[in-house]
């Protein structure tokens, strides 16, 4: 009884701080302020021959990793390319429609995040099939359907297994591929700002980390917002 408790308890902690998705943007921007961290930026990167002068001293730039270009399919049938998320916030999974239990956690948890940002125009999220010879159009259309967003809210998209494959491991930097007809991919979810740069890795299946991932699309946007009004 007390481990039912329990759990009911972290779900309702869960729903009223992803219910208030303003309050933590409130917080890092009070008074025109940046009151925040900028979150890590992920992947391998490089030292540029250009650079900047801060305090008077030379910092040359860097060259951080972001993600190629892509085109792939949603589940209207409708292309879906790279460009579509230009100046956007997003998040991407892994998945495919007769996964055993663990995707159907992971799709639970993301839409406890759309949720919380249905009605925030920068912020989408995404889930990419690895099995796109039976995810068909009809499969993800059908699989979409029941969480109930519009399919530019929440993307369920499909591509031939070299272009997705290719944007999990080299874009996204997470494990996709098919062993003796098993599908291995991580369970993570990854936050991508809006120059495509990996801000990001959380554990689907995990709650805590739901919890930070909501708080940090929260830094994200204060963070996109703020070079929107910096002066140039």
């Amino acid at each position: 009884m007390s481990k039912v408790s329990s759990s009911v308890k972290k779900v309702l902690i869960l729903v009223l701080i992803l219910a208030v998705p303003g309050f933590l943007y409130y917080l890092l921007t009070a008074k025109g302020k940046n009151r925040y961290k900028p979150l890590a930026i992920y992947g391998p990167k490089q030292v540029a021959k250009t650079g900047h002068k801060f305090h008077g001293n030379y910092i040359p730039d860097t060259i951080y990793h972001k993600l190629p270009g892509f085109q792939l399919t949603n589940q209207l049938g409708k292309p879906v390319t790279s460009k579509d998320f230009d100046y956007k916030i997003f998040v991407v999974n892994m998945f495919y429609t007769h996964c055993p239990e663990v995707c159907g956690v992971v799709n639970k948890n993301i839409d406890r995040l759309a949720g919380a940002f249905r009605k925030n125009r920068m912020v989408k999220f995404v889930s990419i099939t690895v099995d796109p010879d039976r995810d068909n159009e009809a499969a993800l259309q059908a699989y979409a359907k029941p969480w109930g967003y519009a399919a530019d809210k929440w993307m369920f998209l499909k591509g031939d297994t070299t272009a997705v494959y290719n944007l999990a491991r080299n874009g996204l930097l997470i494990n996709a591929l098919k062993v003796n007809n098993e599908f291995v991919f991580d369970n993570k979810l990854v936050l991508i700002d809006a120059e495509k740069r990996i801000r990001g890795y959380y554990d689907g299946t995990n709650l805590q980390d739901i919890v930070k991932l909501n708080d940090e699309i929260k830094v994200q946007i204060a963070e996109e917002l703020r070079k929107i009004k910096a002066p140039d």
